[in-house]
C-alpha cells in the first residue's frame, strides 16, 4: 500500500471537521457549544450536515466529541457499545435516568467502557476545550441513540424535532416532517422501567480503568487488553481495545486478518508497512487494512501510549455478562 492510498485511511487531529447540529440538543443551553467528529463510519449522528471521514466498514465506528468547559452532552442510551478515552481536559460522566444515580470524573488516558441499557450523560469539567474520542459497537452502531424523554422535551422547546426516520428537523428554520413521518415517541413508562440503573461502585469497579494504573501494568512487556473476553475490562462488544506504551511497543511487523484502528493518546508514533511510513500524533485516527503487515513504535523519547482497536467475530449488542 503506498502512502498516498494509506493517507486515505488517516485522519489527523488538526484536519477534523466537526458537525455542531449533531443530536437533538444541538440547540438546548447548556449543551449547544458541542462539536461532534465522525471518523471512521457513519457513527450515529442524526444531522445530514455530518461528514463522514473514512467510511470503510470496520465493525465499528470511531467518532470524537469535542466541548468547551461545562458543555455537556444529554442523557441517553445505546443498544451497543460506547467506549470512551479521554484525549484532553477532564470530564464527569453521570448516569440515570436524571443523571443522578452516579458519576465518575475522568482525565487524559482514562477509558470508559459504558454498559448497554443505561442513560449515560458526560460534561467537560475542565478550564479548556476538551476532547473525547469513541469507539461504537457495529457498522450501524446499534441503530440510532435514545433519548431520554426530558431530552426530547427539552429540545422541542428549542425548535428541534426528531423523527421516528431518525432525521432531525428545526422548525426555527422552516423544517417541518415530511408526509408519512411522525415525531420520535418518548419512552413509555413500561419501556423506561426497562432500562438499567446500575450503582457506581457496579459502573466505576467494572467499566472503568485509570491511564496510570494501566500504564503500571504494561511494564510487564506485553500491550494491555483493556477490554475483550479476558481484558481488565470483560466485554466482547465486537472488537478489543489495547493499550499499547513504550515499554511494551515492538518493531516486529505483524497483521490482523479484519481492519484495526491505532488511536495515539500520548507521544509520537512511527508506523511502519509495507510500502511506506507516517508519524501519528494524540488525536490523530489511523485505519490498517486487515492482512496489511506493519508495526508501530514512539518516535520520540518521552511517555508515548496508544490505544489499538481491532474488530473481533463477536456480534456488537448487549454488554457481555460473562
Amino acid at each position: 500500500m503506498t502512502p498516498q492510498q494509506m493517507n486515505e485511511r488517516i485522519v489527523r487531529y488538526g484536519e477534523l471537521r466537526p458537525c455542531k447540529t449533531a443530536f437533538i440538543d444541538a440547540h438546548t443551553p447548556g449543551s449547544d457549544q458541542k462539536e461532534n467528529f465522525t471518523i471512521i463510519g457513519g457513527g450515529v449522528s442524526e444531522s445530514p450536515d455530518q461528514h463522514v471521514h473514512i467510511a470503510i466498514p470496520h465493525g465499528f465506528n470511531i467518532g470524537a466529541a469535542g466541548q468547551p468547559p461545562h458543555c455537556r452532552n444529554s442523557l441517553h442510551n445505546h443498544r451497543t457499545a460506547e467506549v470512551f478515552f479521554i484525549l484532553s481536559g477532564r470530564w464527569r460522566f453521570f448516569w440515570g435516568q436524571h443523571g443522578d444515580a452516579g458519576e465518575v470524573i475522568l482525565q487524559e488516558g482514562d477509558i470508559f467502557n459504558i454498559p448497554t441499557n443505561m442513560f449515560r450523560g458526560f460534561e467537560n469539567v475542565g478550564t479548556d476545550y476538551g476532547m473525547i474520542m469513541a469507539i461504537l459497537g457495529g457498522d450501524d452502531a446499534g441503530g440510532g441513540v435514545i433519548w431520554a424523554p426530558h431530552v426530547i422535551e427539552d429540545a422541542q422547546a428549542h425548535g428541534l424535532v426528531l423523527g421516528d426516520n431518525g432525521k432531525l428537523y428545526d422548525t426555527k428554520q422552516g423544517d417541518a416532517l415530511p408526509d408519512g413521518v411522525s415525531p420520535m415517541p418518548v419512552l413509555t413508562q413500561a419501556e423506561l422501567a426497562t432500562v438499567n440503573t446500575p450503582t457506581p461502585a457496579q459502573v466505576v469497579g467494572g467499566y472503568v480503568r485509570r491511564y496510570l494504573d494501566m500504564l503500571a501494568l504494561a511494564t510487564s512487556g506485553d500491550p494491555v487488553k483493556v477490554i475483550g473476553e479476558t481484558g481488565l475490562i470483560r466485554d466482547k462488544p465486537g472488537f478489543d481495545v489495547d493499550l499499547i506504551t513504550r515499554d511494551c511497543a515492538t518493531d516486529a511487523p505483524h497483521s490482523h486478518d479484519r481492519p484495526s484502528v491505532l488511536m495515539p493518546v500520548k507521544g509520537h508514533w512511527k508506523v511502519t508497512w509495507d510500502g511506506g511510513e507516517t508519524v501519528l500524533a494524540p488525536g490523530d485516527t489511523m485505519s490498517v487494512p486487515e492482512g496489511l503487515s506493519h508495526a508501530a513504535v514512539p518516535s520520540m523519547t518521552g511517555e508515548a501510549a496508544l490505544y489499538h482497536v481491532v474488530a473481533t467475530s463477536d456480534a456488537a449488542g448487549p454488554t457481555w455478562e460473562g
